[in-house]
């Protein structure tokens, strides 16, 4: 067996909230004789929160639950994590210090704000004399790892796709096994033997989680997963229909590291091979994942505007009229059922189906001529798994601005999408129930319905659900102006 590199090391734990194939866990046990392993709370980032947040919750629940995976793998209660509730780029250069180690460990991250902190904490180390390593864990591909023939980042996703496929190898998704180096996690020092501290000591109360049923931590992302795998080779039919159990629900796990990105395409590529087109369809959404993380790896200034830097012309409506426009998307008070009720899921849940976070970023930009970045705020205030790369691509894809996205002129109508995708509403009565006894014609457009119907179902328009906040038509024809331009191209016909 080889000689450990260094003494002593810290694992930092970050978004990858799991003992089972963590590539950042597995590189500090191999290299180090002793592993400390420490989560921060990161008040750079909690405190800019809301104090009720899922997000916060689920972290809680996941490392309370990391906590006790390491204690178990390490066979002694004397294991386990280090918790702060801290600065992190300044706890975690004071804590390597304290602990004597060599080198700090952790999960590279591609993101604006973790990459100037994770530059400061290097800085730090490297005065000290310490190590900094990072490591690939969040994604199979990064950065620069799949380029054009001419050697630059793809901009569009169908050969990117191509080039992944043709270039990922069974190492790519390989276990990066943690248990037989268990015997190098170190016990907590006597003075860092601390209780994980509560939801309330770090400033945050609980929130409907456990109502929801939303299940935290490794065994949570296990169980999804398994339940996912039964109804997986109908995923390409059952996807776009936000009354059915279709999608995996796992994008909250994978934002915080509590699955396996490695283990998830490697189960994929295993049923593809059996000739299911369900999991040929979502190898192909966890490949967009990367692809996304690309993109603002190679190209940050995403963060800040379009992709297509002459989208950046583009005159949104602005002032009173448009605050009051965008309220009213937000609080699911437009008029236009399917677009309401998923604006009620992602407020009462922090869930949105991904077909209707693009029917509902399209009425956004489309139909209410906002900028896409105010709903881009929005959803990375509520949503369980907002991922900026994914949240950023999503919302330039909707607004034709990014890269393969939407074309301009082609506006979803969000009629014709509800009558499609939830044909006998079902979706919009769970989350609008005033609306439940509508037929299933007139519960798409309920200002359509004959007035009759709309007495018998006990519904007055204005009164119990909104009027139409805009006319789909009109507001069709404003954006094809708006986006034509900048285009400076002839509109089709």
């Amino acid at each position: 067996m080889m000689q450990p590199k260094y003494p002593a090391g810290l694992m930092w734990f970050r978004r990858d909230l799991r003992l089972f194939d963590n590539a950042t866990l597995h590189t500090a046990l191999s290299q180090c004789a002793q592993v400390h392993c420490v989560f921060v709370f990161d008040k750079a980032i909690l405190d800019a929160l809301p104090r009720a947040d899922r997000r916060v919750e689920f972290i809680w629940e996941s490392v309370y639950e990391l906590n006790s995976a390491l204690q178990a793998c390490a066979n002694s209660p004397s294991a386990g994590l280090i918790v702060c509730h801290a600065v992190a780029q300044e706890a975690i250069p004071e804590l390597a210090a304290q602990l004597q180690v060599q080198a700090v460990f952790a999960g590279r991250d591609y993101e604006p704000l973790p990459l100037r902190r994770d530059s400061v904490v290097q800085a730090a180390l490297a005065q000290a004399g310490r190590a900094f390593i990072t490591c690939k864990d969040h994604v199979v591909f990064e950065q620069r790892e799949i380029l054009t023939q001419s050697g630059t980042p793809y901009g569009v996703f169908t050969p990117y796709k191509n080039n992944w496929l043709a270039r990922v190898t069974p190492k790519d998704l390989a276990t990066h096994a943690v248990t037989p180096l268990a015997d190098h996690l170190s016990p907590l020092p006597a003075g860092l033997r601390l209780p994980l501290p509560s939801l309330h000591a770090l400033g945050f109360e609980p929130t409907n989680l456990s109502q929801l049923r939303i299940p935290t931590g490794e065994t949570g992302g296990q169980s999804l997963l398994e339940s996912f795998f039964e109804r997986m080779d109908d995923y390409h039919a059952t996807r776009d229909f936000p009354a059915v159990k279709g999608p995996s629900y796992l994008g909250v796990h994978l934002r915080f590291g509590t699955v396996s990105i490695r283990q998830l395409a490697s189960l994929a590529f295993q049923r593809q091979a059996t000739g299911s087109q369900g999991a040929a369809v979502w190898l192909s959404e966890l490949i967009w994942r990367d692809f996304y993380a690309a993109i603002l790896a190679n190209f940050p200034h995403v963060t800040h505007g379009a992709f297509k830097p002459e989208y950046d012309a583009i005159q949104w409506e602005q002032g009173p009229e448009a605050e009051a426009l965008f309220k009213a998307w937000c609080d699911g008070q437009t008029g236009y059922p399917l677009v309401d009720a998923a604006m009620m899921q992602l407020n009462q849940t922090g869930y949105m189906h991904n077909r209707l976070r693009m029917v509902a970023g399209s009425f956004l930009v489309k139909d209410l001529g906002l900028d896409w970045r105010w709903g881009e705020r929005y959803f990375a205030e509520k949503l369980n798994d907002f991922d900026l790369s994914a949240n950023n691509g999503g919302w330039q894809w909707v607004a034709s601005s990014g890269c393969d996205a939407q074309p301009y002129f082609r506006i979803f109508n969000p009629i014709s999408q509800s009558e499609k995708f939830d044909p006998q509403g079902k979706f919009i009565r769970r989350y609008l129930p005033q609306l439940g006894r509508l037929s299933n014609k007139a519960i798409h457009a309920p200002w359509l319905a004959k007035p009759i119907e709309l007495q018998a179902a006990g519904i007055t328009l204005g009164t119990d659900y909104p009027n139409p906040v805009v006319q789909h038509d009109q507001a069709r024809v404003k954006t094809l102006a708006r986006y034509a331009a900048v285009k400076k191209t002839t509109l089709p016909q």
